[in-house]
């Protein structure tokens, strides 16, 4: 089940975690904009409607987030982090070509060695990188 607003909203009441206008705003951009948004794409985005927002803002609010298990934190190259509403087991894909990250489902807990059964996994990640079908279909079009 694809997390909806409203059930992130009462997983936030159920950590006491305040619900402010700005924090709101930031929760919902991420489940209507399933884009794995950076902070500087979410705060240019929303800046246009809420002047007074600040990057700063944006930082602390997915850092809460991320902290609460609302959104997960995906590092798909060194210097830039992206944000994923769904924190589900799942893996990403990113085009080279377009920089679109797509998800696509993969059990990743038979992947996991038994050399692991006593350590505590905090996080457990897929990435790929190579280009997509769309950008491949461009370029045999442009020739």
């Amino acid at each position: 089940m694809k997390p909806t607003l409203e059930n992130l909203k009462q997983e936030l009441k159920e950590k006491n975690v305040s619900l402010s206008h700005q924090r709101l705003k930031i929760l919902e951009y991420l489940v209507e904009n399933r884009i794995h948004p950076t902070v500087e794409q979410i705060f240019s985005d929303l800046q246009k409607d809420m002047p007074t927002l600040s990057k700063t803002t944006v930082y602390n609010t997915l850092r809460l987030l991320a902290k609460s298990g609302l959104v997960k934190v995906i590092t798909i190259e060194e210097k830039e982090a992206r944000f994923d509403i769904d924190t589900r087991d799942h893996g990403h894909f990113k085009c080279e070509s377009c920089g679109r990250i797509y998800d696509f489902p993969i059990d990743i807990d038979p992947l996991i060695p038994e050399e692991l059964d006593k350590c505590q996994i905090i996080s457990k990640d897929v990435y790929f990188n190579g280009f997509c079908a769309r950008c491949l279909a461009s370029e045999k079009e442009g020739g």
